[in-house]
């Protein structure tokens, strides 16, 4: 069986590890010209029923405790006036949700595969079927490759999730925006004690302002908010000039504490605004032979759940199973479908949550309850 795997994120790498573990190969093409070739993005807590199992299955639990960091489950919830909510210290040995670095993840996922089994520089455009099964896998740069199974591990925007569905994402009615914090404790030992070894958050008037440590000592602060799909071009904040948009990006935040806002004036370089999207709740489709989805492609969610990593990785790590037993792959589909509805489900009510009137009140009895569960 020849496997070509769509997405070198974290769903396609797990997957193709897995299966190497079982002596399968799989191509994935990524359209990444290299490990390098773009920042990863910020820290991730892996689950105990999710990417730590995944990554037990791929046989690298002992590599992610090494890059794993459970004092990164310590955080701290304000309101905008201020005033503390709620705090939580981790303990060393709590392995519930310790944080990871998706830079450090990846390249723990990348080390374990064979070499040539990422294709660097490869977008998978979109693919055709040929029938009985096999589809034929057309790249940016005109190359078609046949495969027997084509796996769209490619994101919310994937260009496989057409050849089963027409479901497209829609925009949540929110936006967010990210900054970073370099060299946090010794150029800002103010916001990185604010921070702590951990997360922060203060919630307001459908508005968030959050920051998060990350193990290379840059903090990422997140503020997310109502908006529209076009709200970057519409809002009238000069995103090209990274210093007069974040004083404008503050204006948003007026009467918030000082030493809150003086988060966005710690961080540096350019800013990430991107609108929050998902895929219906629910969302099925009709089995077609020879071609599946994980992860983003087939179940996009606003991070409001904080499971897209622990899905895509259990997605890829269950389908590989799925693939090496010969089992039947729309018991693998249903399954996954399942496992992210409900998730799905939370997401949207936690996002409208969050960026809901008296939200921080809200979210910290989230939080207790969570705790006490």
């Amino acid at each position: 069986m020849r496997i070509v795997i769509a997405g070198g994120g974290l769903g396609g790498l797990t997957c193709a590890r897995v299966l190497q573990a079982h002596g399968i190969d799989a191509m994935v093409c990524e359209r990444d010209a290299g490990p390098q070739a773009r920042v990863q993005g910020g820290t991730l807590d892996l689950t105990a029923e999710g990417g730590q199992w995944a990554l037990r299955e791929a046989g690298l639990e002992d590599g992610y405790r090494a890059i794993a960091r459970t004092e990164g489950q310590d955080m701290v919830l304000y309101d905008s006036d201020g005033n503390l909510l709620l705090r939580e210290v981790a303990g060393e040995d709590d392995w519930g949700r310790p944080e990871t670095d998706r830079p450090a993840l990846r390249k723990l996922l990348l080390d374990g595969l064979s070499p040539e089994t990422v294709r660097w520089g490869r977008t998978v455009t979109g693919a055709e079927p040929l029938g009985g099964g096999r589809h034929r896998v057309t790249l940016a740069d005109g190359e078609t490759v046949e495969c027997d199974l084509m796996v769209g591990a490619d994101g919310g925007r994937s260009r496989i999730r057409p050849l089963l569905t027409a479901a497209e994402p829609v925009h949540s009615g929110a936006i967010g925006t990210e900054l970073v914090i370099h060299d946090a404790d010794r150029a800002h030992p103010a916001a990185s004690a604010l921070v702590g070894r951990g997360s922060f958050s203060s919630l307001g008037h459908r508005r968030t302002l959050s920051a998060q440590r990350n193990g290379d000592g840059t903090i990422r602060v997140h503020l997310t908010l109502r908006g529209e799909e076009d709200w970057a071009e519409t809002s009238g904040i000069p995103f090209g000039e990274p210093d007069r948009a974040r004083s404008a990006l503050k204006e948003l935040y007026t009467g918030w504490p000082a030493e809150f806002l003086a988060l966005v004036d710690a961080t540096s370089g350019p800013i990430s605004v991107y609108p929050l999207t998902a895929l219906p709740v629910g969302l099925r489709w009709e089995h077609v032979p020879g071609v599946t989805l994980i992860g983003d492609a087939a179940h996009l969610m606003s991070p409001f759940a904080g499971q897209g990593a622990n899905l895509a990785m259990r997605d890829g790590a269950d389908l590989a199973l799925a693939l090496a037993a010969g089992g039947d792959l729309r018991e693998f589909e249903t399954a996954m479908l399942d496992r992210a509805e409900p998730w799905a489900r939370m997401s949207a009510e936690n996002l409208e949550m969050f960026l809901s009137d008296g939200a921080a009140e809200k979210v910290r009895d989230l939080f207790a309850a969570m705790s006490a569960d």
